[in-house]
């Protein structure tokens, strides 16, 4: 099937990805040139195990070209929206990215197709976007011919690091439709997918991500406040922890609920603020919902504070791993990256190590985030002969790292992703 991906980010590049792998023609567009340059020589703008390789192969095989150029869809079947919805200061997504993307299709759609374009929307949004701004836009541009357009929400659930896996792997398959039946050339394109499918109606499709995400978020917030009760009592919260997540009938699934780390990354913060922002909106209180990032930013604080605990101020202090996982070069929302900028406003001598952010390679929100939080990254960053060479009065492992390094015997560790 010929496919079009209006979006070149962590979501789209690695839906191209697996689409060429599974032998479908994909073109994306994206406005960034510098983006669509680079796709084309066969290098992947993003750092996700397993995509670099896809794109290669993709490239070189003629299963994949980018373009800033929306005509494309003229040689298009399906066409799926994955740009970004970032946050309003008041917390809403952002649809700009939504709307522009949804004009550009329409303005392409010609009105004497043989079949239907299907536009598949993958970006996180608010319920009633598919009715009240994505369904009008095509109707303005399209009036009495917008049965040329099968509208269709099918959100994503692929978590960084691990994305081709959970492509190929998806817990839910969630088809949202004007009538809430199933669309025919999405289920042919995921014929291949062992998931429990639903067929259902805009709005329902729509909030999945938001109660998916924000569970998550209930749940590591939960942990990580259980966590800091066991410190201050002088229980050691991995005992703790083994016992809840052992009933599996009560307490659901051991998934995010081991103390440790805060939650942050592009999906979480986001969806969260975007449902209180709903929530508000209409009139709904949502107590707990609302506390989750304060939350959240109380523990980055007590991590903070944990680490530093006695440390004399100016001391020379490592920090291993800044994006939000290993093996990806994310930072938007890493709360290693408030970390570390707690330490420097404390006035330590902060050193950074990870091998998978080159800032020179970063692109788009996740460049502009990292230096607006940290303007001096690039002088921050060193390599693991630096790193070992040392000396560090402190070494911060956000990844379980240090035992793979060769510090000096008695160097102080601190482990940021335990509490015990």
């Amino acid at each position: 099937m010929k496919v079009a991906i209006f979006g070149l980010g962590y979501v789209g590049l690695t839906a191209a990805a697996c689409l060429t792998r599974e032998g479908h023609d994909v073109v994306g567009v994206d406005v960034n040139a510098e983006k669509v340059a680079a796709i084309n020589a066969g290098h992947s703008t993003i750092a996700e195990p397993g995509v670099p390789e896809l794109i290669a192969a993709a490239v070189a095989q003629g299963r994949l070209r980018a373009t800033a150029d929306a005509a494309c869809l003229s040689e298009c079947a399906i066409a799926f929206v994955c740009v970004g919805t970032p946050s309003q200061p008041d917390g809403a997504h952002n649809m700009t990215f939504i709307a522009d993307a949804s004009r550009q299709i329409a303005a392409q759609v010609d009105a004497h197709r043989a079949e239907p374009l299907t536009v598949v929307y993958r970006s996180t949004m608010r319920p009633g976007s598919m009715e009240e701004l994505i369904a009008p836009t095509f109707a303005q541009f399209l009036g009495d011919a917008v049965d040329r357009v099968e509208l269709v929400y099918c959100p994503e659930f692929l978590r960084e690091t691990v994305a081709i896996h959970d492509y190929f792997h998806p817990p839910k398959i969630v088809t949202g439709t004007r009538d809430g039946g199933p669309c025919a050339r999405l289920d042919a394109l995921n014929a291949q997918l062992d998931a429990p499918r639903f067929y259902t109606g805009y709005r329902a499709a729509e909030l999945t991500k938001f109660v998916d995400n924000s569970f998550h978020a209930v749940k590591i917030a939960f942990a990580n406040e259980i966590g800091r009760i066991c410190r201050q009592l002088e229980i050691p919260a991995q005992t703790v922890h083994e016992i809840f997540v052992a009933d599996h009938i009560l307490n659901i699934s051991p998934c995010y609920l081991r103390p440790g780390g805060a939650f942050g990354g592009s999906c979480l913060p986001k969806d969260v603020r975007a449902l209180q922002a709903m929530a508000s909106d209409i009139g709904v209180s949502t107590y707990l919902i609302d506390s989750l990032l304060r939350s959240n930013d109380a523990h980055k604080h007590f991590l903070f504070e944990s680490c530093v605990r006695d440390l004399p101020a100016a001391s020379r202090v490592l920090l291993l791993g800044i994006a939000f996982k290993s093996s990806t070069d994310d930072l938007r929302e890493s709360p290693n990256v408030d970390l570390a900028r707690k330490l420097l406003h404390a006035g330590y001598d902060l050193s950074i190590y990870d091998p998978h952010v080159v800032p020179a390679k970063l692109l788009g929100q996740n460049l502009g985030y990292a230096y607006s939080n940290l303007p001096k990254l690039t002088q921050l960053l060193i390599t693991r002969a630096q790193a070992e060479a040392g000396p560090f009065d402190l070494v911060i492992d956000t990844r379980g790292w240090a035992a793979e390094f060769a510090f000096p015997a008695g160097q102080r560790i601190v482990n940021v992703n335990t509490l015990d």
